[in-house]
């Protein structure tokens, strides 16, 4: 069947140009209930790619959201000690990881939004070591995604659920690259190519700073730090493997200075956080902070979302996609980040990526710091692209040079 062959070439996919596994490498593959055919054929082309081991951590969102809501906030913050032995034995094996997306819109409406802050909060401190290890690049990492009818169905509002789960996974396979006729990889090879060629201009222009305008409201300047270095696309592990983060990705993205960031920032897509759906939103910062903010659904989300720590009202990243891009042109709204975010340029709220600064995967925090490096917990991207974005870079000597115009590159 050729819907088949295309789950066995997203696998493959994933295992060649997501992680790039290596002979003897331990894998990892964290995967929803719901993806257990896909997360299987990503098992099975891991070991033929020559995995010493394949260890799957399943999740399920239905039984942690009874855990949120029936557990009490002192046992939710209490991460027991075999769960952070499992992710030391990673970081300590070098393994590399391959996560499967494959969200259930709302799981978690309803439940005690402060329940789900602390349980957040304690599992991310507890699992530092382990998130400073991947978002360093000192191993491998991907993210792809699987369809599921309750997501489906609310993308394609107006099909059959059967028919929306269809819809879906074609969308997934065409943003991935993925087609019958095509080898992915050899496809992946080529789309690299062109991200780089972008990111090499950008590295070369090093602008002082971005300033951000359309008709929505958006009205930001965005300083970078000295050094940045823009990347997409493929990236470099600290063992010297290359690898690909993000199937599919769109996008040139580099590291804002912490307290750097001023104006208003509207969003132009919904973000789900925590298993809710916060709408309609917009941001406003000063000296790099958010200091008000507003949103027509679930607010009292998207302040859960800027309390969770102190860096989490700060941006760690922001990220320049043309809105001629495959994924924007498709028209689909996913809620889904994987996808929306490579529809429209971006910013996450909260750490930053230390590749995204000279030198800096042989930092430590306190180096990076110093250099305007956004340090925290979290890290969540939303949209703010538009087909009228207008992005001016301001050279160090002050000079402006039009990088987008009518929402898409110029240069």
């Amino acid at each position: 069947m050729p819907k088949e062959i295309l789950l066995e070439k997203l696998a493959n996919l994933a295992v060649k140009i997501g992680a790039n596994v290596q002979k003897n490498q331990i894998v990892v593959v964290n995967a929803p209930t719901q993806a257990a055919d896909i997360a299987r054929k990503v098992t099975k082309h891991a070991y033929q790619a020559g995995a010493k081991r394949v260890i799957v951590i399943w999740r399920d969102d239905l039984t942690t959201r009874y855990s949120l809501e029936y557990e009490t906030e002192e046992t939710l913050q209490d991460i027991p000690q075999f769960s952070i032995d499992r992710m030391r034995y990673l970081v300590d094996n070098g393994a590399c990881v391959i996560s499967i997306v494959s969200p259930i819109p709302g799981a978690n409406k309803g439940v005690d939004p402060n329940k789900i802050q602390v349980s957040g909060i304690a599992s991310s401190k507890a699992l530092n070591f382990y998130r400073e290890h991947m978002m360093g690049n000192r191993s491998q990492w991907s993210i792809i995604a699987a369809s599921n009818p309750t997501w489906a169905k609310k993308v394609f509002p107006k099909l059959q659920e059967t028919e929306a789960d269809e819809a879906l996974w074609d969308a997934i396979f065409s943003a991935s690259r993925v087609t019958e006729n095509t080898n992915p990889v050899e496809e992946w090879n080529k789309h690299n190519s062109l991200l780089i060629a972008h990111n090499k201009i950008l590295n070369d222009f090093q602008f002082d700073s971005l300033h951000f305008t359309n008709e929505l409201g958006t009205d930001l300047t965005i300083k970078l730090v000295d050094n940045h270095v823009w990347s997409g696309g493929q990236e470099t592990a600290t063992t010297g493997v290359v690898f690909n983060p993000n199937i599919p990705t769109e996008e040139n993205f580099t590291m804002p200075h912490k307290f750097g960031v001023n104006g208003k920032v509207v969003a132009t897509k919904p973000l789900d956080y925590q298993g809710n759906l916060i709408e309609d939103f917009w941001l406003e910062f000063k000296d790099g902070k958010v200091i008000d903010f507003d949103a027509k659904k679930e607010k009292s989300t998207l302040k859960n979302l800027l309390e969770f720590d102190e860096g989490s009202s700060y941006l760690g990243e922001v990220a320049l996609i043309g809105y001629n891009s495959p994924i924007s042109q498709a028209n689909i709204l996913f809620f889904n980040t994987l996808f929306d975010e490579n529809a429209s340029c971006h910013l996450a709220l909260g750490r930053a990526y230390p590749m995204n600064v000279k030198g800096g995967t042989s930092m430590d925090i306190k180096e990076l710091e110093k250099l305007g490096y956004n340090n925290s917990m979290s890290h969540s991207d939303f949209m703010f692209g538009s087909k009228d974005m207008n992005i001016v870079g301001i050279t160090k000597e002050g000079k402006k040079i039009q990088i987008f115009k009518e929402g898409n590159f110029v240069i």
